[in-house]
């Protein structure tokens, strides 16, 4: 049999292989039951949505201008979105390497070999030409399951990407929300201090001329430093909220956007929410972990594949010579093609090993999918649980809180007609500070949860902002 016939037996015995080849070894995949209850916990009647929440643009739902800058700043320069959107880079550059695994590398190649002979005389061969190294059919499609992973981790950082922008403009939001409460609260802390300081004052006025006790005067002096106690408690807590939208806008916060003073509450968009709990296979951390249960599936089947033979080619064709100057000469054309046949017989059960690691992580990557779509279960639960009782908690404080007005205003009365104590004052505006208070914190309450919400069905993701 000459070289020429066993070359071409080889390439018709390769061809004929990979025809026959058995195709990917990664197991079937079949997405695993959400481990949920199918509708979620909620109270009252609620309608059938007209729209999916993940499809409402953030400018939709926020419509205020000035938080509507602030995201758009953050969404340019917030540096953990920025890094979310470079994986996504590179992890689409690591799918293209994966790919090109897959087809033959050619390499142009210059040779020299000098080697003794039997006379005891030296022999020289110059070689030039292209070179193709150790590539592998891929018959049962070992490279390919690779590709697969490393598609599906692209898609995965993709997901996260999303994933990443929505909580941030939620964080965004969320603090926003706080820094105007932030600002509410100091304003009627200032109104406050302002009013104690005149009590306190009149107190000392009718202490000096007997008209009013040491303690009546030791408590008005207590109100007051009180109020003091609370505008600093504010101020201080506007100052570290303000540092912590500064750091999610990866900048200092404009001026005009973020100035103290009283600002009406932000009116959000109602959200259109069903019952069903299959809103959830649409969050991209859900999304980023089934992408991810994919990618271990695909690495099953390279593991599985490992197992069964590898055909290997090296090739090379070009001039052929034992002399530089007659390289390139006619006559001096020369290939060669070496096909290599691997089966694995013993590997002190590294291809064992890699399986099991397989499998282990398949399950791992299983049990990570159910336990992104039950935490964002438990997000959504919380958020329509804050939903259905926030707003009663609201009007029931905000009518505590005009009857809290009403008693300091008769207690005042009272006092100055000499009916009631200082004391009885003095606790009637206790009550009433604590209760506009309670009311202004449970105004960005409503609205921080209904931000969550949107956040937490989806909501917020727009395809012109990622870039990195």
């Amino acid at each position: 049999m000459t070289h020429l016939t066993f070359f071409k037996r080889a390439a018709l015995t390769t061809l004929a292989a990979s025809l026959v080849a058995c195709g990917s070894m990664a197991p079937d995949y079949q997405r695993p039951a959400a481990p949920v209850p199918a509708q979620f916990p909620v109270t009252g009647d609620v309608a059938a949505p007209t729209t999916q929440v993940a499809d409402m643009p953030w400018q939709t739902f926020f419509a205020d201008a000035r938080l509507q800058q602030l995201i758009r700043i953050a969404l340019d320069n917030n540096r953990d979105l920025r890094v979310a959107l470079l994986n996504v880079e590179q992890a689409r550059a690591s799918v293209d390497a994966r790919r090109a695994d897959r087809w033959p590398t050619v390499n142009a190649g210059l040779g020299l070999t000098r080697g003794a002979v039997a006379n005891g005389g030296v022999t020289t061969s110059i070689s030039a030409g292209l070179l193709v190294t150790s590539y592998e059919i891929d018959l049962f499609d070992r490279l390919r399951s690779q590709s697969d992973a490393a598609f599906a981790q692209y898609l995965a950082s993709g997901e996260a990407g999303k994933a990443a922008q929505i909580s941030l403009i939620g964080a965004v939001a969320h603090t926003y929300f706080a820094l105007q409460a932030d600002s509410a609260l100091l304003d009627l802390a200032q109104q406050t201090l302002a009013t104690r300081e005149d009590s306190a004052k009149l107190i000392q006025l009718r202490f000096d001329k007997g008209a009013s006790s040491q303690l009546d005067l030791s408590q008005a002096q207590s109100l007051l430093q009180a109020s003091r106690v609370s505008v600093a408690q504010s101020t201080r807590q506007r100052m570290l909220d303000a540092n912590a939208l500064n750091l999610l806008l990866g900048q200092a916060a404009p001026v005009e956007l973020t100035a103290a003073g009283t600002q009406a509450p932000v009116q959000l968009q109602e959200l259109p929410v069903g019952l069903s709990s299959d809103v959830l296979l649409r969050r991209p951390d859900v999304v980023q972990a089934e992408q991810q249960l994919l990618a271990a599936n695909a690495n099953m089947g390279a593991a599985r594949a490992a197992f069964f033979p590898k055909i290997l080619l090296t090739a090379n064709a070009g001039s052929v010579s034992s002399e530089l100057a007659n390289l390139f000469k006619d006559g001096t054309f020369g290939w060669s093609l070496a096909p290599q046949l691997l089966l694995p017989i013993f590997d002190a059960g590294r291809n064992q090993a890699n399986l099991a690691v397989a499998k282990v992580s398949r399950d791992v990557a299983v049990a990570q999918y159910e336990k992104a779509i039950q935490s964002a279960f438990r997000e959504v639960a919380d958020a329509l649980a804050g939903r259905a009782t926030l707003g009663e908690q609201a009007r029931a404080q905000q009518a505590q809180t005009a009857a809290e007005a009403d008693r300091a205003r008769l207690t005042e009365l009272r006092y100055k007609n000499g009916a009631s104590s200082y004391l009885e004052v003095l606790d009637a505006q206790r009550s009433l500070f604590a209760s506009q208070q309670a009311t202004l914190q449970l105004q960005a309450q409503a609205q921080q949860n209904l931000a969550t919400l949107y956040r937490v069905l989806g909501g917020g993701w727009t395809a012109e902002s990622a870039r990195p």
